[in-house]
């Protein structure tokens, strides 16, 4: 069971188990890793970011999808994402020049 580098609850490492021929209940799964200090990884659902209001209209592309300047500072983008911690989710928004793909200050 620990040459696996996937995530494992109780649940897959008791499967596992069990494939290998040890009689284990998931409880008793849960208690070798309690003892082992191991914690299943949670997928926990990335936030929504932008909900649109019944009849609401989105934004104007302005660019028309096109992120290529002839010069610094003609055009500017942006972007956000979002970092999962223990402590919930970080976000992270970034502004980029389209020219130089350099980070605006």
């Amino acid at each position: 069971m620990g040459r696996s580098r996937g995530p494992y609850g109780d649940c897959r490492a008791c499967a596992e188990l069990r494939a290998e021929g040890i009689r284990v209940g998931k409880k008793r799964a849960h208690g070798l890793m309690k003892a082992a200090c191991l914690k299943g990884v949670s997928r926990r659902k990335r936030p929504s970011t932008t909900i649109l209001r019944a009849g609401g209209r989105p934004a104007p592309d302005l660019v028309d999808r096109s992120f290529t300047a002839s010069r610094p500072d003609e055009l500017w983008v942006a972007d956000i994402t979002y970092v999962p911690t223990d402590g919930g989710y970080l976000y992270l928004s970034v502004v980029l020049d389209a020219f130089s793909r350099q980070i605006v200050q």
